[in-house]
């Protein structure tokens, strides 16, 4: 006699299903644009309810932003990490510009643009991107005075110098639209010149640097890959909000 076994569901803790919720709000804004996340889009891609969405973000507006922030808080530590144990200050600005400067960055380029643009119209969303720049000079600048502070870089107001380097920065960037395979050398390396004369470093000093080790455990998240995945349990498409 056959007999068939039910899977339990797995129901996620509210703090869990809240940042699986903004974590796929900031993917798609990364993709495709601000403009996409809406709270039925989200829904879809998580296989539940807009109403299960809207317990946690009633207002759409409010899950932009959070998106937004998400997308941008995880650019800047990738880009420019707050904890910087493994190098000295020249090596992390180095590896700052040369994540910088390649076509993956293009996303979060085009993201900053969306962003600004739409925060016209988005008191939310405006809030949150004054917040993000400000986050972005803060990390700059404590780099730029740890170079200083270690006889690295000559500035005497560091402040002034990283919001100059993230102005150039936000210039090249806002052509992440258009081709710029026949962009001359000199544009090319703008916000690396403009870095090497504000802290008093010889031309090619960002450049011809070498290269940052990785930190030792990097690895540790192929290792995860072969875990199995919360995404494979039964999804709770139920339109009842979750308990918190």
């Amino acid at each position: 006699m056959s007999s068939s076994v039910q899977r339990k569901r797995v129901r996620k803790s509210p703090e869990a299903r809240r940042a699986e919720i903004v974590e796929t709000a900031a993917r798609v804004a990364l993709t495709e644009g601000l403009e996409c996340v809406t709270l039925r889009r989200i829904a879809d891609e998580l296989a539940v309810r807009p109403g299960l969405i809207s317990h946690y973000f009633p207002s759409a507006e409010d899950l932009v932003g959070e998106a937004f922030s998400v997308a941008s808080t995880g650019e800047l530590d990738a880009l420019l990490p707050a904890d910087r144990p493994h190098g000295t200050p020249t090596q992390y600005l180095a590896r700052y510009f040369a994540l910088s400067a390649g076509d993956a960055y293009d996303d979060i380029s085009r993201l900053w643009i969306n962003a600004r643009h739409l925060s016209r119209y988005r008191p939310v969303l405006r809030d949150r991107v004054a917040e993000q720049e400000l986050a972005s000079d803060d990390r700059l600048e404590g780099l730029i005075r740890e170079g200083v502070e270690r006889g690295e870089f000559r500035t005497d107001d560091p402040r002034t110098t990283a919001i100059h380097i993230l102005v150039v920065l936000d210039g090249l960037g806002a052509h992440a639209n258009t081709d710029r395979s026949n962009r001359p050398e000199a544009v090319t390396r703008m916000a690396v010149t403009t870095a090497e004369r504000e802290l008093g470093l010889a031309y090619g000093a960002l450049t011809e640097v070498t290269p940052l080790a990785e930190p030792a455990g990097v690895e540790t998240e192929a290792a995860d890959a072969d875990e199995p995945a919360e995404a494979d349990q039964p999804v709770d498409t139920a339109g009842a909000p979750e308990p918190t």
